[in-house]
């Protein structure tokens, strides 16, 4: 592992044992927040996969109506019968706030020309097919709505669960290391200057010691010699 580019100094090792704690932290922190977001994400793709099961046979029985409508009617019969709605759909987009995941939540109301009734046309030209598909389509339309707003939740926490997870990564395999490998590095270069400096100490003090003996050497010879000659 790489170790970062600084310089061996008690303050930046002080500095990198501060920033490995806060990495320390983050990293938990990022792992339970990516543990609960695949707890919330895989609660999610369970309902979702529920509600798609109810809503599925009900869509096929739609196009199937439709289909026959389709086989039994005039073309521009059909364009025409359709072409002029009598409900109309207000949808509100709000967003709400999951583990710092902003996810959306749809609020809408109908809102019709006329009131009893959501076939825009009148029956006589049209088929039995036409209204049964229009009346299913309008009680699967608040699940169709449901299932929208789950599935793009689910797809917001799926790219929150990724960006998690490479921001863990980074942490436990990349900047952690980083910080532990200059820190250990930074120790021993303090270490090694210590014991080069006790070296270098040593070796002063060996020459104070031989300077003294010297000096002590030519006094008592000085003395000798003064006593000699007396």
């Amino acid at each position: 592992m790489a170790r970062l580019n600084v310089k061996p100094t008690r303050m930046v090792l002080s500095k990198l044992k501060s920033q490995l704690k806060v990495a320390i932290k983050g990293h938990k922190l990022m792992k339970d927040k990516r543990d609960e977001l695949m707890r919330i994400f895989l609660e999610e793709a369970r309902a979702i996969k529920a509600l798609r099961e109810e809503i599925e046979p009900q869509l096929e029985k739609v196009y199937q109506s439709f289909a026959i409508a389709r086989a039994e009617m005039n073309p521009e019969m059909l364009e025409e019968s359709l072409m002029f709605p009598k409900n109309s759909v207000t949808l509100v987009a709000t967003t709400k706030n999951v583990m710092s995941v902003d996810v959306p939540s749809f609020q809408f109301q109908h809102s019709s020309t006329e009131t009893g009734s959501v076939y825009p046309y009148g029956f006589a030209m049209t088929s039995g097919a036409l209204d049964q598909s229009i009346a299913l389509l309008t009680a699967l339309f608040p699940q169709l709505m449901k299932l929208a707003e789950m599935e793009k939740e689910a797809m917001l926490l799926a790219d929150e669960i990724e960006k998690t997870r490479r921001r863990v990564n980074a942490l436990e395999y990349v900047k952690i290391p980083a910080y532990q490998e200059t820190i250990k590095y930074i120790k021993m270069k303090l270490a090694e200057d210590e014991r080069g400096n006790q070296t270098r100490l040593m070796k002063v003090k060996d020459m104070m010691v031989a300077e003294q003996i010297e000096l002590e050497r030519a006094r008592s010879a000085k003395m000798l010699e003064e006593y000699t000659s007396a």
